[in-house]
């Protein structure tokens, strides 16, 4: 059955590829499709994919992978300096407001062919992808936050699940003094938009934390030092040299044994159950964020690059692309191959492929966390370097290379206030 489900998928892929209603006249126009690329699995599954691309279009595609900080930069330099180097960008939640505002990419449904059906794109990560109604990149991975919790440690320790935010920070506490081999808790330390900042938000905004008041920056507000010294105070429960931990740091201490809570962004829960990864398949419960913290709502995806695709051919293929590489057909040879991180499409969640790949638990949470679940982010043209010069702050509080919290935070709503002047 696993066989001839394979074959039917690939022959899916293989006809979508060839019944195309769209001009076939570029096919040998371009040499080089320059892609920018982050390493999820959505991106490295389709290594083995591309030569049927390339033969279609008589091109060759070439991905360059980037870590996450280094991805927005250089995407960011490349459509920013009219450089043009990549047709198709890596983009985010966090930098769409910029590259909308700056006229940067091209809105998605000029782009890519009406087969590919971008509708099919789940809601909650296409609202992230949308500006002003308007869709501009193709999520293929995104979505919120779920609580990630060992079901075997909270059991030995007669602790219930966590359901408030008190709560998890008593259970964490416990765990940690515990003899059980873990830490209590784990998060992002390091400095970025899209890191430290990302983790800490949900806590900022649960204490009653806005970011502006009036057009004034107001993160250095009770609520910004409060959360602050919360999220230092759990570091204290944390593996050693977590002030500088990024995502995937906590996600595999916690997937190596090492870490008994952490909330992270919900695309990881079935890394904790792939056995050739993780040591702790089969131990861990999966819930929503405890309240009243908020579930911090994201999405990855490619866009074409005005400036990297600026003629039609090269619009055409570049477009082609961003629908062929998150296409349902896609989505179904990673489900395939076991792969049920990355999912974009609805049709592929209520598939009976992924229901079979996840716990029952996981999916439950998925759902649970939807309604909790936003972009919690400044909405900003100007927000990546807000972002990023409170991230610097953010990890020297957590590295204990600053203890004025207060201050730390002045400075940076200071910095944050002249970028908004930008916008004047």
């Amino acid at each position: 059955m696993r066989k001839t489900t394979f074959l039917l998928t690939t022959a899916l892929c293989a006809a979508a590829l060839q019944a195309q209603a769209q001009d076939m006249s570029c096919k040998g126009k371009l040499s080089t499709l320059n892609v920018i690329g982050q390493g999820m699995p959505a991106v490295t599954a389709l290594d083995s994919y591309l030569p049927e691309f390339n033969e279609k279009w008589d091109t060759e595609v070439k991905v360059t992978m980037l870590g996450e900080n280094e991805r927005r930069a250089k995407a960011r330099l490349d459509a920013s300096t009219g450089a043009g180097a990549y047709q198709v960008l890596y983009i985010d939640e966090a930098n769409l407001a910029e590259y909308v505002d700056a006229g940067w990419v091209y809105p998605l449904a000029d782009v890519v062919p009406e087969n590919y059906e971008i509708g099919d794109f789940r809601t909650d990560l296409s609202n992230v992808a949308t500006v002003d109604g308007v869709l501009y990149f193709a999520p293929f991975v995104g979505g919120g936050d779920v609580m990630m919790y060992r079901k075997d440690l909270l059991e030995d320790a007669g602790i219930d699940t966590p359901t408030t935010l008190d709560e998890m920070v008593a259970a964490i506490k416990a765990l940690d003094e515990a003899d059980n081999g873990a830490h209590g808790w784990s998060a992002r330390g390091q400095r970025g938009s899209g890191m430290n900042v990302w983790r800490w938000t949900p806590f900022f905004r649960a204490m009653g934390g806005e970011w502006l008041d009036g057009d004034m920056p107001a993160f250095n507000s009770d609520a910004g030092v409060e959360a602050t010294d919360l999220y230092i105070d759990l570091m204290k429960s944390a593996p050693p040299g977590v002030a500088t931990f990024n995502w995937s740091d906590s996600v595999e201490a916690f997937r190596g044994g090492q870490v008994a809570i952490l909330i992270e962004s919900d695309v990881f829960g079935p890394w904790m159950e792939d056995p050739a990864k993780s040591s702790v398949v089969g131990k861990v419960g999966y819930a929503p964020p405890p309240d009243p913290l908020p579930s911090a709502g994201w999405a990855h995806g490619w866009a074409v690059s005005k400036t990297g695709a600026a003629d039609d051919c090269t619009k055409a293929i570049a477009g082609d692309f961003v629908g062929w590489a998150t296409s349902k057909e896609m989505e179904q040879r990673r489900l395939e191959a076991g792969i049920a991180s990355d999912i974009g499409r609805t049709s592929t969640l209520q598939s009976d492929a992924y229901k079979a790949l996840v716990p029952a638990e996981y999916i439950e949470a998925l759902l649970a966390t939807g309604d909790k679940t936003n972009l919690l982010i400044m909405k900003s043209p100007v927000w990546p370097e807000i972002g990023d010069n409170l991230g610097l702050t953010l990890e020297e509080l957590f590295a204990g290379t600053r203890d004025d919290v207060r201050g730390a935070l002045d400075e940076a709503a200071f910095f944050a206030e002249d970028s908004l002047m930008q916008l004047k």
